[in-house]
Order: structure tokens, then sequence, then C-alpha cells
């Protein structure tokens, strides 16, 4: 079988697309199925797409990424399936995914991890923002032959305009990449507890710094923020890490607590969970908001904690600086909770099955 998987970035450089499907493509091949890929992005574009400024490189990128799909569309007759993740171009009518279901007569396999029908887009392109069209997801769903969904409220949401929708979690490789036992030795003499983001959902964090620098001035602790921007604060605990593809789980590791708090809005419950499948993944006990998916992937005080109220937290991180909590158990429950429902292995059936089942 022939498949050709079309993203929006470069292939390896956004996790959505690391975490969704890329991890799964030599999985594809050895199955004996053919893969083909196309990133909308080139890598230059890429580079600056989340920077200020930068408009002339960034129309110009945008354009030149049109151009390859239409181009695309002459050489589709060789594909049994298209797998689309989130969608084939970032702005206007989505007339390529049109033009694969209704003329190129298609089967498309429609992917997406986020409440992408809700406006959300960055101030570094609001020009971007003017141009979008978030009504595209509601006509791809109807137009898919299956259609790929991070989480049940995701599912749920598609299946208004496709029954055809498969529940495929977003997954981690604990084998080859969030496993511990592959970086030894890379905790702080300190208590550490930390976030891992993009500058686009720093705001979260916004939630919990009155409640860091008020537990700052009676314990001692470190907050590390592993994340492209630095956050706007003034606690004196904060430990910045700048993120690094080829240093990402050794940074992790690093930390003893991760933190996950949400807003409890449609955006957030189309999320899929991934800082903290990341964190329970290497063992490292998660304080995350009981929002979305989050309820799902954990069991308050079995594989991890879930806070509502800044009280909530605040208890909570309390009772970790005051040993009241069985850490060691808590980092064995969350360890298997990824291996045994959010891995890659778990999920490598299913995923396959995208493909191999009507």
């Amino acid at each position: 079988m022939k498949i050709l998987f079309l993203h929006p970035y470069p292939a390896g450089e956004a996790p959505s697309q690391r975490f969704r499907f890329e991890q799964y493509l030599d999985f594809l091949e050895k199955k004996g199925h053919q893969i083909d890929r196309q990133s909308f992005l080139d890598t230059k574009t890429w580079r600056i797409l989340y920077k200020q400024g930068y408009k002339f490189i960034k129309i110009i990128g945008i354009i030149k990424g049109f151009l390859r799909r239409i181009k695309l569309l002459f050489s589709l007759k060789k594909y049994d399936y298209v797998f689309i993740h989130r969608e084939a171009t970032p702005i206007g009518y989505p007339f390529i995914e049109y033009c694969i279901a209704k003329i190129c007569k298609k089967k498309i396999i429609f992917d997406f991890d986020d409440a992408i029908w809700l406006p959300n887009t960055s101030q570094e392109n609001k020009l971007v923002a003017r141009l979008k069209f978030h009504q595209k997801t509601n006509l791809i769903c109807k137009w898919a032959t299956k259609i790929s969904a991070g989480n049940q409220y995701l599912v749920d949401y598609a299946k208004q305009f496709n029954q055809n929708v498969v529940l495929n979690p977003t997954t981690i490789d604990t084998e080859n990449l969030h496993n511990a036992d592959l970086f030894p030795n890379q905790k702080n003499d300190i208590f550490t507890i930390g976030w891992t983001g993009t500058h686009s959902t720093l705001f979260y964090l916004d939630f919990l710094w009155e409640v860091l620098e008020e537990l700052e001035q009676k314990y001692t602790f470190k907050m590390i923020v592993i994340a492209n921007q630095k956050p706007i604060t003034t606690l004196k605990s904060l430990e910045f890490i700048e993120w690094n593809k080829n240093t990402e789980i050794q940074d992790l590791l690093k930390i003893d607590v991760g933190l996950m708090p949400l807003t409890d809005d449609k955006w957030a419950k189309g999320k899929c969970g991934f800082k903290a499948l990341q964190y329970m993944a290497l063992a490292i006990p998660t304080i995350a908001s009981p929002v979305g998916v989050n309820t799902a992937i954990i069991q308050n005080d079995e594989n991890g904690f879930l806070c509502t109220t800044q009280q909530e937290w605040k208890e909570c991180l309390i009772s970790f600086f005051e040993n009241k909590i069985n850490y060691h158990q808590i980092a064995k429950n969350t360890r298997q909770t990824i291996v045994d429902n959010f891995s890659v292995i778990a999920n490598e059936e299913n995923f396959k099955n995208l493909f191999e089942k009507n």
C-alpha cells in the first residue's frame, strides 16, 4: 500500500507531528507499506514562522507551500491513502483537500489533535489569523474516509460530520526516547518542579506564579521552564532552559514533579495531554488541571494529582515539599500508565488499522 503523508511543518520539527504519526512511519514500512511525505512549509520559513517580523519571507514561504501542494495533485494517482495532519494548507478554503477527495477520488485519513476549528493564532502571525478559514475542519471531516482524533472530545466533535472516527491518542516512545534508563543521573540536588511547552502555551503558567512566589518564601525548590521563550515572572527560583530537541529528555529528567495547568475552556478540552504524557513516561509524578483528557490519563492520588484551585495546587506542592507523598510508588504508577495505554507499542495496531481496516 502506498501512503502519502501531508503535514504543515518540516519533518522532525513539530511535536504534534513527531508524536502523532512520525514515530510510526518505520513501523508502517516494516509492514510493507510505501511511505511518501510532504511538508507545507520549508525549513527556512519554519525557522522564522513564530518570530516577529519577516513578513515578506513568510509570505513567500506560504506561496511556495501552495505551489508544492498544487503540483502534488498531479501525482496522486499512485497513492492508496492520503494522510492529512491538521490541514493541507494553513489559510483559506480547503481546496487542496477538496481536490484530493472529490476530483482525484483519493481516500483521506484526517488526523488532528487540537480543537482546530476554534480561532487560536499567535500574536506573531496576525496576518495569517485574518486569512484563516476555521470552518475547514468541518468540511474536511465530511470529505475524509476516516478521521483520527486525539481524544474523546475531538472524536465527539468529528462525529457530527462523519461516523468513521477512530480515537488515536497522542503516544510516547517509551523504549527508545522517553525512557529514563537511557539517560541516568540527571536529577538536581535541590527538589525541582517543572513545566515544558512553547511560547503559545506559556500563559497557562500565569495561574501558578502567585502560588509559587508564596511557596518560595518558605520552601527551597527550583522551578524549571523548558520552552522556546523565557516566561515573564519575578519568581526567584526560576531556571529557564531553552528547548533543544537533542537534550529534551535529559532536560525533562531534571524535574522531580511535572506541572500542567490549564484553563477550563473549549480549546484546552481539545488538548491531548502531551505534557503529562511526557512527564509520566519518564516516571515523573505530575500535577495537572482536571480538564479534558487529563482526567482520562490521571487517576487522582494513584498515578498523579488533579488540582483545580490555586489552594489545591499549593497544598499538593506542599505535600511533595514535606515528603508526605509516596513519591516512588506514584512515579512507578505514572510510567506504567503510559506504557500500558499511551505508548507507541500499545497503539501500533490501532494506528496501522487506520489504513488496513475500513
